[in-house]
Protein backbone atom coordinates (compact mmCIF):
# COMPACT_ATOMS: atom_id res chain seq x y z
CA UNK A 1 0.00 0.00 0.00
CA UNK A 2 1.49 3.35 -1.10
CA UNK A 3 2.15 6.01 1.50
CA UNK A 4 -0.07 9.07 1.31
CA UNK A 5 1.81 12.07 -0.07
CA UNK A 6 2.26 14.74 2.63
CA UNK A 7 0.15 17.85 2.18
CA UNK A 8 1.95 21.19 1.70
CA UNK A 9 2.33 23.23 4.84
CA UNK A 10 1.39 26.87 5.28
CA UNK A 11 4.69 28.50 6.21
CA UNK A 12 4.61 31.96 7.78
CA UNK A 13 7.61 34.20 7.21
CA UNK A 14 8.34 37.79 8.09
CA UNK A 15 10.59 40.11 10.02
CA UNK A 16 10.88 40.34 13.79
CA UNK A 17 7.65 41.57 15.31
CA UNK A 18 5.47 40.53 12.36
CA UNK A 19 3.22 38.44 14.59
CA UNK A 20 4.09 35.08 13.08
CA UNK A 21 3.40 33.14 16.28
CA UNK A 22 -0.02 34.75 16.72
CA UNK A 23 -0.77 34.33 13.03
CA UNK A 24 0.22 30.68 13.10
CA UNK A 25 -2.19 29.95 15.95
CA UNK A 26 -5.01 31.69 14.09
CA UNK A 27 -4.35 29.87 10.81
CA UNK A 28 -3.91 26.52 12.56
CA UNK A 29 -7.22 26.95 14.37
CA UNK A 30 -9.05 27.83 11.14
CA UNK A 31 -7.39 25.05 9.16
CA UNK A 32 -7.61 22.51 12.00
CA UNK A 33 -3.92 21.90 11.63
CA UNK A 34 -0.95 21.49 13.91
CA UNK A 35 1.19 24.56 14.50
CA UNK A 36 4.97 24.40 14.67
CA UNK A 37 7.21 27.27 15.78
CA UNK A 38 10.78 26.75 14.58
CA UNK A 39 12.20 29.04 17.27
CA UNK A 40 10.67 26.88 19.97
CA UNK A 41 11.94 23.72 18.30
CA UNK A 42 15.44 25.21 18.18
CA UNK A 43 15.27 26.00 21.88
CA UNK A 44 14.19 22.42 22.60
CA UNK A 45 17.06 21.14 20.47
CA UNK A 46 19.79 23.17 22.21
CA UNK A 47 18.26 23.05 25.69
CA UNK A 48 18.32 26.81 26.28
CA UNK A 49 16.71 30.02 25.04
CA UNK A 50 17.81 31.55 21.77
CA UNK A 51 19.28 34.66 23.48
CA UNK A 52 21.29 32.37 25.76
CA UNK A 53 22.58 30.29 22.85
CA UNK A 54 23.40 33.43 20.89
CA UNK A 55 25.35 34.81 23.81
CA UNK A 56 27.38 31.64 24.36
CA UNK A 57 27.99 30.45 20.81
CA UNK A 58 27.35 33.39 18.45
CA UNK A 59 25.12 33.89 15.46
CA UNK A 60 26.95 31.53 13.06
CA UNK A 61 26.49 28.54 15.38
CA UNK A 62 22.85 29.46 15.91
CA UNK A 63 22.19 29.64 12.16
CA UNK A 64 23.60 26.15 11.68
CA UNK A 65 21.24 24.72 14.29
CA UNK A 66 18.33 26.77 12.95
CA UNK A 67 18.91 25.51 9.40
CA UNK A 68 19.11 21.85 10.47
CA UNK A 69 15.98 22.00 12.63
CA UNK A 70 13.99 23.93 10.02
CA UNK A 71 14.89 21.53 7.22
CA UNK A 72 13.77 18.58 9.35
CA UNK A 73 10.44 20.30 10.07
CA UNK A 74 9.82 21.20 6.42
CA UNK A 75 10.70 17.70 5.25
CA UNK A 76 8.25 16.02 7.65
CA UNK A 77 5.48 18.64 7.40
CA UNK A 78 2.05 17.36 6.44
CA UNK A 79 -0.51 20.15 6.20
CA UNK A 80 0.95 21.92 9.24
CA UNK A 81 1.14 25.65 9.90
CA UNK A 82 4.78 26.54 10.46
CA UNK A 83 6.19 29.78 11.84
CA UNK A 84 9.76 30.48 10.73
CA UNK A 85 12.27 32.63 12.57
CA UNK A 86 12.88 36.02 10.97
CA UNK A 87 16.36 35.19 9.67
CA UNK A 88 15.78 31.58 8.65
CA UNK A 89 15.49 32.49 4.97
CA UNK A 90 19.14 33.47 4.92
CA UNK A 91 19.74 29.78 4.22
CA UNK A 92 19.59 28.83 0.54
CA UNK A 93 18.74 25.25 1.53
CA UNK A 94 15.73 26.42 3.50
CA UNK A 95 14.56 28.58 0.59
CA UNK A 96 14.79 25.56 -1.72
CA UNK A 97 12.88 23.37 0.76
CA UNK A 98 9.98 25.85 0.75
CA UNK A 99 9.16 25.05 -2.88
CA UNK A 100 6.52 22.40 -2.06
CA UNK A 101 4.84 24.53 0.58
CA UNK A 102 2.66 27.67 0.56
CA UNK A 103 4.75 30.56 1.87
CA UNK A 104 2.85 33.41 3.49
CA UNK A 105 4.62 36.69 4.18
CA UNK A 106 3.22 38.68 7.10
CA UNK A 107 4.11 42.29 6.41
CA UNK A 108 5.21 44.48 9.27
CA UNK A 109 6.30 48.09 8.91
CA UNK A 110 9.72 49.11 10.16
CA UNK A 111 8.37 51.38 12.95
CA UNK A 112 6.08 48.61 14.23
CA UNK A 113 8.82 45.99 14.03
CA UNK A 114 11.25 48.16 16.02
CA UNK A 115 8.64 49.13 18.62
CA UNK A 116 7.86 45.48 19.28
CA UNK A 117 11.37 44.07 19.03
CA UNK A 118 13.22 46.62 21.17
CA UNK A 119 11.15 45.62 24.21
CA UNK A 120 12.07 41.96 23.75
CA UNK A 121 15.18 39.94 24.56
CA UNK A 122 15.95 39.40 20.85
CA UNK A 123 19.73 39.49 20.38
CA UNK A 124 19.44 41.25 16.98
CA UNK A 125 17.25 44.08 18.31
CA UNK A 126 19.84 45.95 20.35
CA UNK A 127 21.21 48.40 17.77
CA UNK A 128 18.62 50.38 15.79
CA UNK A 129 20.84 51.17 12.80
CA UNK A 130 21.74 47.49 12.38
CA UNK A 131 18.09 46.60 12.86
CA UNK A 132 17.03 48.97 10.07
CA UNK A 133 19.69 47.65 7.68
CA UNK A 134 18.69 44.05 8.42
CA UNK A 135 15.00 44.90 7.87
CA UNK A 136 15.61 46.26 4.35
CA UNK A 137 18.00 43.45 3.49
CA UNK A 138 15.52 40.74 4.41
CA UNK A 139 12.51 42.26 2.61
CA UNK A 140 13.86 41.26 -0.78
CA UNK A 141 14.40 37.68 0.38
CA UNK A 142 10.86 37.49 1.73
CA UNK A 143 9.49 38.77 -1.58
CA UNK A 144 11.42 36.15 -3.52
CA UNK A 145 9.88 33.19 -1.71
CA UNK A 146 6.41 34.43 -0.79
CA UNK A 147 3.39 32.97 -2.55
CA UNK A 148 1.09 35.14 -0.44
CA UNK A 149 1.57 38.60 1.07
CA UNK A 150 -0.72 39.71 3.91
CA UNK A 151 -0.93 43.33 5.12
CA UNK A 152 -0.11 44.62 8.58
CA UNK A 153 -3.46 44.37 10.35
CA UNK A 154 -4.79 42.47 13.35
CA UNK A 155 -3.99 38.89 12.39
CA UNK A 156 -7.46 37.72 13.44
CA UNK A 157 -8.88 39.93 10.69
CA UNK A 158 -7.10 37.81 8.09
CA UNK A 159 -9.30 34.76 8.59
CA UNK A 160 -11.23 35.79 5.49
CA UNK A 161 -8.05 35.30 3.44
CA UNK A 162 -7.85 31.58 4.23
CA UNK A 163 -10.08 30.33 1.36
CA UNK A 164 -7.92 32.25 -1.14
CA UNK A 165 -4.71 30.98 0.47
CA UNK A 166 -6.02 27.44 0.04
CA UNK A 167 -6.37 28.15 -3.69
CA UNK A 168 -2.75 29.26 -4.15
CA UNK A 169 -1.55 25.78 -5.08
CA UNK A 170 -4.17 25.70 -7.87
CA UNK A 171 -3.24 29.16 -9.16
CA UNK A 172 -0.27 27.87 -11.16
CA UNK A 173 2.37 30.24 -9.87
CA UNK A 174 0.23 33.33 -9.36
CA UNK A 175 1.16 35.50 -6.37
CA UNK A 176 -1.64 36.36 -3.97
CA UNK A 177 -1.73 39.77 -2.30
CA UNK A 178 -4.54 40.02 0.22
CA UNK A 179 -6.33 43.36 0.34
CA UNK A 180 -7.85 44.17 3.71
CA UNK A 181 -10.33 46.97 4.30
CA UNK A 182 -12.96 47.66 6.93
CA UNK A 183 -15.55 46.84 4.24
CA UNK A 184 -14.02 43.41 3.72
CA UNK A 185 -11.05 41.73 2.12
CA UNK A 186 -10.42 40.49 -1.40
CA UNK A 187 -7.71 38.66 -3.35
CA UNK A 188 -5.29 40.30 -5.75
CA UNK A 189 -3.81 37.68 -8.09
CA UNK A 190 -0.68 38.66 -10.00
CA UNK A 191 1.32 36.77 -12.59
CA UNK A 192 2.57 37.39 -16.13
CA UNK A 193 0.28 35.39 -18.39
CA UNK A 194 -2.48 35.26 -15.77
CA UNK A 195 -5.26 35.81 -18.32
CA UNK A 196 -4.14 32.72 -20.23
CA UNK A 197 -4.69 30.55 -17.17
CA UNK A 198 -6.87 32.23 -14.57
CA UNK A 199 -6.86 31.32 -10.87
CA UNK A 200 -10.16 30.14 -9.36
CA UNK A 201 -12.82 32.75 -10.12
CA UNK A 202 -13.80 34.68 -6.98
CA UNK A 203 -17.57 34.50 -7.50
CA UNK A 204 -19.85 31.47 -7.94
CA UNK A 205 -20.61 30.05 -11.38
CA UNK A 206 -24.24 31.13 -11.10
CA UNK A 207 -23.21 34.79 -11.11
CA UNK A 208 -22.98 35.94 -14.74
CA UNK A 209 -19.88 37.87 -15.80
CA UNK A 210 -20.71 41.14 -17.59
CA UNK A 211 -17.66 42.91 -18.98
CA UNK A 212 -17.39 46.69 -19.10
CA UNK A 213 -14.52 47.99 -21.20
CA UNK A 214 -13.59 50.65 -23.72
CA UNK A 215 -13.44 50.23 -27.46
CA UNK A 216 -9.62 50.07 -27.59
CA UNK A 217 -9.22 47.51 -24.81
CA UNK A 218 -12.04 45.33 -26.11
CA UNK A 219 -10.06 44.66 -29.26
CA UNK A 220 -7.05 43.33 -27.34
CA UNK A 221 -8.26 41.80 -24.10
CA UNK A 222 -12.03 41.39 -23.67
CA UNK A 223 -11.98 38.03 -25.43
CA UNK A 224 -9.27 36.73 -23.08
CA UNK A 225 -11.58 36.56 -20.06
CA UNK A 226 -13.60 33.34 -20.33
CA UNK A 227 -17.25 32.87 -19.51
CA UNK A 228 -18.48 36.38 -20.29
CA UNK A 229 -22.25 36.59 -20.55
CA UNK A 230 -22.15 40.08 -22.04
CA UNK A 231 -19.87 42.96 -23.00
CA UNK A 232 -20.61 46.69 -22.77
CA UNK A 233 -18.18 49.03 -24.53
CA UNK A 234 -17.82 52.80 -24.46
CA UNK A 235 -15.41 55.23 -26.19
CA UNK A 236 -11.88 55.36 -24.76
CA UNK A 237 -10.46 58.33 -22.88
CA UNK A 238 -10.91 60.46 -19.77
CA UNK A 239 -13.32 62.71 -21.65
CA UNK A 240 -15.84 59.85 -21.57
CA UNK A 241 -15.59 59.24 -17.82
CA UNK A 242 -18.93 60.94 -17.30
CA UNK A 243 -22.43 60.38 -15.95
CA UNK A 244 -23.67 60.22 -19.55
CA UNK A 245 -21.47 57.19 -20.17
CA UNK A 246 -22.69 55.64 -16.91
CA UNK A 247 -26.29 56.01 -18.07
CA UNK A 248 -25.38 54.29 -21.31
CA UNK A 249 -23.87 51.35 -19.38
CA UNK A 250 -26.75 51.15 -16.88
CA UNK A 251 -29.21 51.03 -19.76
CA UNK A 252 -27.21 48.27 -21.45
CA UNK A 253 -27.37 46.27 -18.21
CA UNK A 254 -31.14 46.60 -18.16
CA UNK A 255 -31.35 45.42 -21.77
CA UNK A 256 -29.14 42.42 -20.98
CA UNK A 257 -31.20 41.47 -17.93
CA UNK A 258 -28.40 42.01 -15.42
CA UNK A 259 -29.50 41.42 -11.82
CA UNK A 260 -27.93 41.63 -8.38
CA UNK A 261 -26.96 37.98 -8.75
CA UNK A 262 -24.53 38.96 -11.54
CA UNK A 263 -21.28 40.91 -11.46
CA UNK A 264 -19.22 43.35 -13.50
CA UNK A 265 -15.80 42.56 -14.90
CA UNK A 266 -13.95 45.84 -15.45
CA UNK A 267 -11.36 45.23 -18.20
CA UNK A 268 -9.14 48.22 -18.92
CA UNK A 269 -7.24 51.10 -17.42
CA UNK A 270 -8.03 53.70 -14.81
CA UNK A 271 -10.97 55.23 -16.67
CA UNK A 272 -12.64 51.85 -17.19
CA UNK A 273 -11.96 50.74 -13.61
CA UNK A 274 -13.30 53.96 -12.10
CA UNK A 275 -16.41 54.09 -14.28
CA UNK A 276 -17.23 50.37 -14.21
CA UNK A 277 -16.73 50.29 -10.45
CA UNK A 278 -19.08 53.25 -10.02
CA UNK A 279 -21.67 51.65 -12.29
CA UNK A 280 -21.41 48.45 -10.23
CA UNK A 281 -21.72 50.37 -6.95
CA UNK A 282 -24.97 52.02 -8.05
CA UNK A 283 -26.73 49.53 -10.37
CA UNK A 284 -29.63 48.07 -8.37
CA UNK A 285 -27.91 49.61 -5.33
CA UNK A 286 -24.76 47.61 -5.82
CA UNK A 287 -23.41 44.50 -7.52
CA UNK A 288 -19.90 43.02 -7.27
CA UNK A 289 -17.07 44.04 -9.56
CA UNK A 290 -13.89 42.18 -10.51
CA UNK A 291 -11.11 44.48 -11.70
CA UNK A 292 -8.89 43.31 -14.59
CA UNK A 293 -6.42 46.21 -15.02
CA UNK A 294 -4.67 46.34 -18.39
CA UNK A 295 -2.66 49.57 -18.09
CA UNK A 296 0.30 50.43 -15.92
CA UNK A 297 -1.52 53.16 -14.00
CA UNK A 298 -4.31 50.70 -13.15
CA UNK A 299 -1.99 47.83 -12.22
CA UNK A 300 0.14 49.89 -9.86
CA UNK A 301 -2.57 52.12 -8.39
CA UNK A 302 -6.16 52.66 -9.47
CA UNK A 303 -7.46 49.06 -9.54
CA UNK A 304 -7.04 48.74 -5.76
CA UNK A 305 -8.78 50.38 -2.87
CA UNK A 306 -12.36 50.68 -4.07
CA UNK A 307 -12.41 54.31 -5.18
CA UNK A 308 -14.83 54.63 -8.08
CA UNK A 309 -16.27 57.63 -9.84
CA UNK A 310 -16.61 59.96 -12.79
CA UNK A 311 -15.66 63.52 -13.64
CA UNK A 312 -17.71 66.70 -13.82
CA UNK A 313 -16.75 69.56 -16.15
CA UNK A 314 -15.77 71.61 -13.09
CA UNK A 315 -13.59 69.02 -11.31
CA UNK A 316 -12.17 65.51 -11.54
CA UNK A 317 -13.68 62.52 -9.71
CA UNK A 318 -16.37 64.64 -8.07
CA UNK A 319 -19.09 61.98 -8.27
CA UNK A 320 -18.27 58.53 -6.94
CA UNK A 321 -18.46 55.93 -4.22
CA UNK A 322 -16.26 53.53 -2.30
CA UNK A 323 -16.95 50.07 -3.69
CA UNK A 324 -14.28 47.46 -2.98
CA UNK A 325 -13.77 44.87 -5.73
CA UNK A 326 -14.47 41.18 -5.26
CA UNK A 327 -11.00 40.53 -6.70
CA UNK A 328 -8.27 42.08 -8.84
CA UNK A 329 -6.60 40.00 -11.56
CA UNK A 330 -3.27 41.49 -12.67
CA UNK A 331 -1.49 40.22 -15.77
CA UNK A 332 1.60 42.35 -16.53
CA UNK A 333 1.70 40.84 -20.02
CA UNK A 334 -1.26 43.03 -20.97
CA UNK A 335 1.09 46.02 -20.82
CA UNK A 336 2.74 44.77 -24.02
CA UNK A 337 -0.22 46.08 -26.06
CA UNK A 338 0.10 49.64 -24.73
CA UNK A 339 1.56 52.43 -26.86
CA UNK A 340 4.75 53.98 -25.41
CA UNK A 341 2.90 57.15 -24.43
CA UNK A 342 0.45 55.20 -22.28
CA UNK A 343 3.22 53.25 -20.57
CA UNK A 344 5.03 56.51 -19.86
CA UNK A 345 1.87 58.00 -18.36
CA UNK A 346 1.60 55.05 -15.98
CA UNK A 347 5.21 55.53 -14.97
CA UNK A 348 4.29 58.75 -13.16
CA UNK A 349 2.18 56.71 -10.74
CA UNK A 350 5.11 54.32 -10.26
CA UNK A 351 7.34 57.25 -9.26
CA UNK A 352 4.64 58.61 -6.95
CA UNK A 353 4.21 55.25 -5.25
CA UNK A 354 7.97 54.81 -4.89
CA UNK A 355 8.25 58.19 -3.17
CA UNK A 356 5.57 57.09 -0.71
CA UNK A 357 7.10 53.66 -0.11
CA UNK A 358 10.78 54.56 0.03
CA UNK A 359 13.03 51.57 0.70
CA UNK A 360 13.54 48.93 -1.96
CA UNK A 361 10.89 50.33 -4.30
CA UNK A 362 12.43 53.81 -4.33
CA UNK A 363 15.91 52.32 -4.81
CA UNK A 364 14.63 50.32 -7.77
CA UNK A 365 12.75 53.19 -9.41
CA UNK A 366 15.30 55.93 -8.71
CA UNK A 367 18.01 53.81 -10.33
CA UNK A 368 16.13 54.13 -13.60
CA UNK A 369 15.46 50.39 -13.76
CA UNK A 370 12.68 49.42 -16.19
CA UNK A 371 9.25 48.61 -14.83
CA UNK A 372 8.90 44.85 -14.43
CA UNK A 373 6.45 42.51 -12.62
CA UNK A 374 8.36 43.07 -9.36
CA UNK A 375 7.78 46.82 -9.69
CA UNK A 376 4.06 46.19 -10.18
CA UNK A 377 4.03 43.87 -7.15
CA UNK A 378 5.79 46.38 -4.91
CA UNK A 379 3.54 49.25 -6.01
CA UNK A 380 0.44 47.14 -5.40
CA UNK A 381 1.72 46.14 -1.95
CA UNK A 382 2.27 49.79 -1.06
CA UNK A 383 -1.20 50.85 -2.18
CA UNK A 384 -2.88 47.92 -0.42
CA UNK A 385 -1.13 48.62 2.90
CA UNK A 386 -2.08 52.31 2.79
CA UNK A 387 -5.71 51.37 2.13
CA UNK A 388 -5.62 48.77 4.91
CA UNK A 389 -4.56 51.55 7.27
CA UNK A 390 -7.24 53.98 6.08
CA UNK A 391 -9.99 52.91 3.68
CA UNK A 392 -11.89 56.19 3.32
CA UNK A 393 -9.38 59.03 3.30
CA UNK A 394 -9.69 59.80 6.98
CA UNK A 395 -5.94 60.13 7.31
CA UNK A 396 -3.00 58.22 5.85
CA UNK A 397 -4.72 57.33 2.57
CA UNK A 398 -4.40 60.98 1.62
CA UNK A 399 -0.68 60.42 0.92
CA UNK A 400 -1.83 58.71 -2.30
CA UNK A 401 -2.90 62.18 -3.45
CA UNK A 402 0.76 63.16 -3.83
CA UNK A 403 1.01 65.21 -7.03
CA UNK A 404 -2.70 64.90 -7.73
CA UNK A 405 -3.98 68.25 -6.51
CA UNK A 406 -2.12 70.21 -9.18
CA UNK A 407 -2.33 67.28 -11.63
CA UNK A 408 -6.13 67.13 -11.40
CA UNK A 409 -6.33 70.91 -11.75
CA UNK A 410 -4.33 70.76 -14.98
CA UNK A 411 -6.62 68.04 -16.32
CA UNK A 412 -9.72 70.04 -15.39
CA UNK A 413 -8.72 73.31 -17.05
CA UNK A 414 -7.72 71.46 -20.23
CA UNK A 415 -11.04 69.55 -20.40
CA UNK A 416 -9.23 66.22 -19.83
CA UNK A 417 -7.96 66.33 -23.43
CA UNK A 418 -4.47 67.91 -23.38
CA UNK A 419 -2.72 65.45 -21.05
CA UNK A 420 -3.10 61.85 -20.09
CA UNK A 421 -3.78 61.41 -16.39
CA UNK A 422 -0.24 60.21 -15.67
CA UNK A 423 1.29 63.08 -17.61
CA UNK A 424 -0.65 65.57 -15.49
CA UNK A 425 0.28 63.70 -12.30
CA UNK A 426 3.95 63.88 -13.28
CA UNK A 427 3.68 67.66 -13.53
CA UNK A 428 1.80 67.68 -10.23
CA UNK A 429 4.62 65.70 -8.61
CA UNK A 430 7.12 68.36 -9.60
CA UNK A 431 4.88 71.05 -8.12
CA UNK A 432 4.48 69.03 -4.91
CA UNK A 433 8.23 68.57 -4.58
CA UNK A 434 8.75 72.32 -5.04
CA UNK A 435 6.21 72.92 -2.26
CA UNK A 436 8.11 70.34 -0.20
CA UNK A 437 11.31 72.37 -0.54
CA UNK A 438 13.04 69.34 -2.05
CA UNK A 439 15.10 70.89 -4.83
CA UNK A 440 17.51 67.98 -5.34
CA UNK A 441 14.75 65.38 -5.22
CA UNK A 442 12.67 67.47 -7.63
CA UNK A 443 15.57 67.47 -10.07
CA UNK A 444 15.98 63.70 -9.71
CA UNK A 445 12.27 63.08 -10.32
CA UNK A 446 12.23 65.46 -13.27
CA UNK A 447 15.08 63.47 -14.80
CA UNK A 448 13.22 60.18 -14.27
CA UNK A 449 10.05 61.58 -15.85
CA UNK A 450 11.90 63.07 -18.81
CA UNK A 451 13.77 59.83 -19.42
CA UNK A 452 10.40 58.06 -19.56
CA UNK A 453 9.13 60.53 -22.16
CA UNK A 454 6.91 62.51 -19.80
CA UNK A 455 6.58 66.30 -19.90
CA UNK A 456 8.35 68.25 -17.17
CA UNK A 457 6.99 71.64 -18.19
CA UNK A 458 3.42 72.69 -18.84
CA UNK A 459 2.09 73.84 -22.18
CA UNK A 460 2.61 77.64 -22.08
CA UNK A 461 -0.87 78.10 -23.52
CA UNK A 462 -2.37 76.83 -20.25
CA UNK A 463 -3.39 79.65 -17.93
CA UNK A 464 -1.47 79.43 -14.64
CA UNK A 465 -4.19 81.38 -12.83
CA UNK A 466 -6.87 78.97 -14.01
CA UNK A 467 -4.87 75.98 -12.78
CA UNK A 468 -4.27 77.71 -9.45
CA UNK A 469 -8.00 78.45 -9.10
CA UNK A 470 -8.87 74.83 -9.97
CA UNK A 471 -6.72 73.49 -7.13
CA UNK A 472 -9.17 75.10 -4.70
CA UNK A 473 -11.88 72.72 -5.96
CA UNK A 474 -9.90 69.59 -5.13
CA UNK A 475 -12.18 67.09 -3.43
CA UNK A 476 -9.81 66.82 -0.43
CA UNK A 477 -10.83 70.32 0.64
CA UNK A 478 -13.04 70.39 3.75
CA UNK A 479 -15.29 73.27 4.75
CA UNK A 480 -13.80 76.72 4.37
CA UNK A 481 -10.23 75.55 4.90
CA UNK A 482 -7.78 75.85 1.97
CA UNK A 483 -7.11 72.62 0.14
CA UNK A 484 -4.43 70.57 1.95
CA UNK A 485 -1.33 69.37 0.10
CA UNK A 486 0.81 66.27 0.35
CA UNK A 487 4.54 66.95 0.77
CA UNK A 488 7.67 64.81 0.80
CA UNK A 489 10.25 65.02 3.59
CA UNK A 490 12.24 62.22 1.97
CA UNK A 491 11.34 59.04 0.06
CA UNK A 492 9.36 56.94 2.52
CA UNK A 493 8.36 59.97 4.63
CA UNK A 494 5.37 61.64 2.98
CA UNK A 495 3.06 63.95 4.95
CA UNK A 496 -0.57 64.75 4.20
CA UNK A 497 -2.82 67.60 5.33
CA UNK A 498 -0.20 70.33 4.86
CA UNK A 499 -1.45 73.88 4.37
CA UNK A 500 0.49 75.95 1.85
CA UNK A 501 0.59 79.68 1.30
CA UNK A 502 -1.43 80.68 -1.75
CA UNK A 503 1.52 82.50 -3.30
CA UNK A 504 3.70 79.38 -2.95
CA UNK A 505 1.13 77.21 -4.71
CA UNK A 506 0.84 79.68 -7.57
CA UNK A 507 4.62 79.94 -7.79
CA UNK A 508 5.02 76.14 -7.97
CA UNK A 509 2.47 76.03 -10.82
CA UNK A 510 4.08 78.99 -12.60
CA UNK A 511 7.43 77.21 -12.47
CA UNK A 512 5.88 74.39 -14.52
CA UNK A 513 5.06 76.89 -17.24
CA UNK A 514 8.75 77.73 -17.58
Amino acid sequence: MSRKRPAPAVVLVGFMGAGKTTGARMFASALRARTIDTDKRVEQDVGMTIPQYFGRHGEAAFREVEERVTLEILDKADGDVISLGGGTLGSARVREALARHTVVLLHVSLPTAWRRAKRSSRPLAKDRDAFVARYHERQEVYEQVADVVLPEVDRQLLRTAIPAIRQVRDAKGARLLWAHTDSGGYPVWLRPGLLRDLPPWPLPDGSRRIAVTDEHVAEHHAGRVPGLAGVVEFPAGEAHKTLATCERVWSAFVEQGVTRADHVVAIGGGVVGDLAGFVASTYQRGIPVVQVPTTLVAQVDSAYGGKTGVDLPAAKNYVGAYHQPAAVLVDPDTLETLPPEELAAGYAEVVKTALIAGGALWEQVSSGAPVDPLTVLRCARTKLQVVADDERDGGRRQVLNLGHTVGHAIETVTDYRRYRHGEAVGLGLLAALRLSGQEALRGQVAELLARAGLPTTMDPAIDVGAVHAATAKDKKRLGSEPVPFVVVREPGDVRYGQQMADRDVRSAIAELAG
